[in-house]
């Protein structure tokens, strides 16, 4: 976690205190179930939750001899709480702690992103709208293609995302569940109830069927879908770092008051936030094979999955994070530059329109081949030299054998390209 690309609010979710303080309520929910059955007195649990106490520094302290950190927790815990001590952890392992304790660490982390998932798509609505009938060539293969309308290419991202916002509540509904089953998943030396009582008292369900750990498929999907997440914002980020290309210009980052863009070009507005979420969006998408090696352990379990969340866990999270707010504030404050969508629009002297021209042959009886050939040949002058399409194809006799001046005219208006923007709307926002 670089502090650069960190929030605290999702910071403190993987700090020592937050894990220490899960990982104590794991003990002492367990406790408090140990006591229902009858397998420990009921003042051992009532005793753990008035003293249990614990210190980070000497936690560190005993686990650089221990080499063991849930020891290292427990040890600390006993010399606060006493005798009653004993009592704590029994029947479990340190898996049923550490795997029960990441699950609510991601839901805690997951509810940030759907959150921050909420701020970004609230700004891509309110601009989409704002933009609705802004019209804006559209491009294939990065040459113009047809018209379409810049609010309507902000709805496509705002799709996205809503659709990110759902694979996210999915997800995390996957990674949050439970296990206390012992060294080996059978429940020998633990009652089934404590799983149950503590899943319930955390906000979590119980894992069906777990190992010494929680299967890694369900973190390889919470992984996965965050790397998905960050292709979009990759995608978001590109668009505008091309939008603000100066030979293109449509749109920029805001450039606020005392900025900088170059330290020799003192004339620069660069596309820094938006490379800088591409930058980001590689590093989340770069944890994704990592989680997905994990989903493979030796029999009940071994560790190689540990170390690899140990840092992908809060890497992955922290850095989505930052970039969902980031990305959410580019797009609230992006300088959106109509005459130039106009300009670059009309650049081409008309040649979106060609399809249209291309229709409206075929219609008028024109075979398709013909037809192409006719306007691929009205279309290439204009290509190359300049010069105006609509000139030329009114200047073409075999295109006026089959069309008049009047029905060319109207292969050009703007409004058959944009007649479909409140279906497209709909469709996305809702009524």
């Amino acid at each position: 976690m670089i502090p650069r690309y960190s929030r605290p609010e999702m910071t403190r979710i993987w700090d020592p205190e937050n894990r220490f303080r899960i990982w104590f309520e794991i003990e002492a929910h367990a406790c408090d179930a140990q006591a229902k059955l009858g397998v420990i007195p009921a003042e051992a649990a009532k005793a753990v939750w008035e003293r249990g106490a614990w210190e980070i520094d000497r936690i560190d302290e005993i686990e650089r001899e221990t080499k063991h950190d849930v020891i290292a927790f427990l040890t600390n815990l006993a010399e606060h709480v006493g005798p009653e001590a004993r009592f704590v952890h029994q029947g479990m392992t340190s898996s049923d702690v550490l795997d029960t304790c990441l699950a609510v660490q991601m839901t805690q982390a997951a509810d940030l992103l759907l959150a921050d998932l909420d701020k970004l798509l609230d700004a891509l609505k309110r601009r989409a709208l704002e933009h609705k009938y802004t019209a804006t060539i559209g491009r294939s293969h990065g040459i113009h293609a047809e018209p379409t309308t810049f609010g309507v290419k902000l709805a496509g991202h705002y799709a996205a995302f809503a659709r990110n916002k759902k694979r996210l509540e999915a997800a995390r509904s996957e990674i949050a569940t439970c296990a206390i089953s012992g060294a080996v998943g059978t429940f020998a030396n633990i009652d089934p109830f404590v799983e149950e009582y503590v899943a319930e008292k955390l906000g979590l369900t119980v894992e069906p069927h777990s190992t010494q750990v929680i299967p890694r498929d369900r973190h390889a999907m919470f992984f996965a879908t965050l790397g998905v997440i960050a292709a979009s914002l990759d995608n978001l980020a590109t668009e505008v770092r091309h939008l603000q290309r100066s030979e293109v210009r449509e749109a920029e980052e805001y450039f606020s008051p005392g900025q900088k863009g170059s330290s020799a070009m003192p004339h620069k507005r660069n596309p820094v936030l938006s490379e800088n979420l591409s930058g980001l969006s590689r590093i989340v998408r770069g944890y994704v094979t990592p989680a997905l090696e994990n989903v493979t352990l030796w029999h009940e379990r071994d560790i190689s999955h540990s170390s690899v969340e140990r840092m992908i866990g809060p890497d992955a999270t922290v850095t989505l994070d930052f970039a969902l707010a980031r990305a959410t504030g580019l797009i609230e404050k992006l300088v959106v530059y109509p005459e130039n969508l106009q300009k670059n629009l009309d650049m081409l002297g008309g040649l979106h329109n060609s399809q249209r021209v291309l229709l409206a042959l075929t219609q008028a009886g024109m075979s398709r081949e013909d037809a192409y050939r006719a306007v691929q040949r009205n279309a290439m002058p204009v290509w190359l030299e300049g010069k105006d399409f609509r000139t030329m194809l009114k200047s073409d006799a075999d295109v006026m054998k089959h069309l008049t001046e009047s029905a060319i005219d109207d292969a050009f208006d703007l409004g058959y390209h944009t007649k479909h923007v409140d279906t497209i709307f709909r469709r996305v926002f809702g009524e």
